[in-house]
């Protein structure tokens, strides 16, 4: 999720919050074996998400229901928090959802490595220019030192113009 959070539309402080909302799971791994809703309140959720404001935390909170990593379970009253039995087990929750996040893990991974691909064709590229533009360089000083035919100094002025445009 977080290679592909301009994709998904999020920012990285939605990440930290999918992060600390990832912490209140009781598993090391997600598994649709059991109930996936995590009912942290916003003043743990905001300590876990290292002290990120309470209105700061509901905008992040609605950009990752919106780019579908997590869903709501809300309760009639609106609140957090889990119904147990007499044995103590969960028996109904309400709050955050990640089953979201784990049946779209398989597409995050795929998201990730074309944005890794993608990243890798524009370090290449950008390598490729480089070296041209070294080369173009080096033709020019070496034409303008050896004294060849033709306005170098004109050639070199355009040259600085558009190398100039080009963005770091």
């Amino acid at each position: 999720a977080s290679e592909a959070r301009a994709s998904l539309g999020i920012q990285d402080r939605a990440l930290a919050v999918l992060d600390a909302l990832l912490t209140f799971y009781p598993e090391i791994e997600l598994s649709q074996d059991r109930s996936m809703i995590v009912f942290p309140s916003n003043t743990q959720l905001s300590v876990r998400a290292h002290g990120i404001a309470g209105t700061t935390l509901r905008r992040h909170l609605a950009a990752l229901v919106d780019a579908g990593l997590i869903g709501r379970k809300d309760s009639a009253n609106g609140k957090r928090f889990a119904r147990k039995d007499r044995s103590g087990e969960i028996e109904d929750a309400y709050g955050f959802d990640l089953s979201p996040l784990l049946a779209r893990a398989e597409e995050l991974a795929l998201m990730a490595q074309e944005i890794a691909a993608e990243r890798a064709r524009f370090r290449r590229v950008k390598e490729a220019l480089t070296i041209c533009r070294r080369d173009v360089r080096k033709l020019i000083s070496a034409a303008m030192e050896e004294g060849a035919s033709g306005d170098w100094g004109a050639f070199e002025a355009m040259y600085v113009d558009m190398a100039g445009r080009i963005p770091r």
